[in-house]
């Protein structure tokens, strides 16, 4: 998405009439060291990305935004309609940065947007460098897990194929001209830190190895999510429970973990993680 010519070419060559945007630097904490990836990718790219939507005739883009931009804000539970401009990290920034950007297009060229604030997304082929992926991996080679904020963070964990579904009921609803949308997208059951990585260990019949540090700058103690407009909106709010998204995700890496046996496929996942 960073580079412009390409973009443009391929959506004139695709004419779509909904794209989905998933692309982007993520991670807070790298973010903090590496800011200016996240201006290429998630600024630059994005707006490379409403470009291409405007100039094939696109009628909708769906992309994904990010509880991170409720910051320091985020209280028992946020609704769309909460503060976002105090972010505290650069990852943050940029995806209310998204945000901004998508509903000037909208205002200006009659583009349908929608961002999903997504919550802690976690399960199968999930990110390798979030913490559930992190987590699992410790725990199945008996490597202490570093535990930020002494655990006492609390996450909405979302599974994966929630917020798949969450994605599909957008695209498939014709599009409002013109019209910019925010919504939550979350379980709306967040789970202490401590708590998720007990669950993640015992599913994986492991005892988990923990080391504990302080809060990393850049992270919020909590995120919870308030998806009651998503749900009166399309009709859904994200069903799967902690111990089955848990039991799921855990049945899949045992299976991940068996098929990175070999050195070269080992390599990969070690290096996929620690990027």
């Amino acid at each position: 998405v960073r580079d412009r010519d390409r973009a443009l070419a391929l959506a004139r060559s695709l004419g779509p009439h909904t794209i989905v945007h998933l692309a982007a630097q993520a991670g807070v904490r790298y973010s903090v060291d590496h800011p200016q990836r996240y201006i290429d990718t998630n600024v630059t790219g994005f707006l490379n990305v409403l470009d291409a939507a405007r100039e094939c005739g696109a009628k909708q883009l769906i992309y994904a935004s990010s509880s991170s931009v409720y910051g320091e804000t985020m209280g028992e539970a946020c609704a769309e309609r909460a503060d976002t401009s105090r972010p505290v990290s650069m990852y943050a920034a940029t995806k209310k940065m998204n945000e901004s950007m998508a509903h000037v297009y909208s205002h200006l060229h009659g583009l349908a947007t929608t961002g999903l604030r997504l919550f802690t997304v976690y399960g199968p082929w999930g990110r390798p460098d979030m913490a559930p992926s992190l987590f699992a991996n410790a725990i199945w080679e008996g490597r202490a897990i570093s535990v930020f904020h002494r655990g006492q963070m609390r996450r909405d964990f979302t599974y994966a194929s929630d917020v798949a579904e969450a994605f599909l009921r957008v695209a498939l609803r014709t599009p409002i001209e013109g019209r910019a949308s925010l919504y939550n997208v979350g379980s709306q059951r967040p789970v202490r830190l401590l708590d998720f990585i007990d669950r993640l260990g015992r599913a994986l019949d492991r005892t988990p190895l923990l080391e504990m540090h302080p809060m990393q700058p850049g992270d919020v103690a909590q995120t919870a999510s308030d998806c009651s407009a998503f749900e009166h909106d399309y009709g859904y709010a994200p069903p799967t429970s902690i111990d089955t998204g848990v039991e799921r995700f855990a049945d899949w890496f045992r299976d991940y973990a068996g098929a990175t046996s070999s050195p070269i496929a080992a390599e990969a996942y070690r290096t996929a993680h620690s990027s």
